[in-house]
């Protein structure tokens, strides 16, 4: 009889390389099965490296399960910024703010339904404000997702549409109706809404949410 020859493990990665196949190789298994299918001896079968090459990089599963946090986090911000980049400006700066902070809630909604893996994986590491703005987590454009929504929340204010005593901390109000919805539309009962009755009641609620940031009777 034959014996079957095991794949030989890969041990030529050099020192970078081999960080970004671990990390590559976890936020797969992500994308497919959310934090809890990240497992450290998946990943380094997944390289195909020996086991205890992972400890060189990562100390341990939640060492390698925040930098998959993080990277699901500049995902989610790579797909926030996709919905920025399609608004026009017709020179209207009010109007060109309030559409810069329905792309950040689009794109936050659209990202979590399309990727409930990775969405469910960016929060999935009990972590504070002061981490909320690491390069690991930014997109494309160098901000992170709360600092996508900061930015558009500092240029409604620049726009006169939000008041400067409405400012402090509506990034939190903001973030918690948005991040919310997109848990019921994934894993709460609203999970039974299609696309486009997914899309209709997201809108409305950034419509809520842009409505209650100025001061109470200021026009739109």
């Amino acid at each position: 009889m034959t014996k079957k020859m095991s794949s030989p493990k890969r041990e030529t990665y050099r020192h970078g390389d081999l960080y970004r196949a671990l990390l590559d190789a976890g936020t797969e298994m992500a994308r497919l099965g959310g934090p809890t299918a990240v497992v450290l001896r998946e990943v380094t079968r997944q390289a195909g490296v020996a086991p205890n090459a992972a400890y060189r990089h990562f100390a341990d599963r939640n060492a390698l399960l925040q930098a998959v946090c993080a990277a699901a986090q500049a995902q989610l911000a790579q797909a926030i910024e996709a919905e920025w980049s399609v608004v026009g400006s017709d020179g209207n700066v009010a109007d060109t703010a309030r559409a810069h902070l329905r792309a950040v809630g689009t794109g936050y909604m659209r990202f979590a339904r399309a990727e409930p893996g990775l969405f469910r994986t960016a929060f999935s590491v009990h972590e504070d404000l002061q981490r909320a703005g690491i390069p690991e987590m930014a997109g494309k454009s160098g901000l992170t997702p709360f600092q996508l929504l900061s930015s558009a929340l500092d240029e409604l204010l620049a726009a006169g549409v939000l008041t400067p005593e409405r400012r402090p901390g509506a990034e939190f109000l903001a973030w918690s109706a948005v991040h919310g919805l997109s848990m019921l539309l994934i894993d709460g009962p609203l999970r039974v809404l299609d696309t486009q009755q997914a899309e209709a009641i997201g809108q409305r609620l950034i419509d809520m949410v842009e409505l209650g940031l100025p001061a109470a009777g200021a026009g739109r």
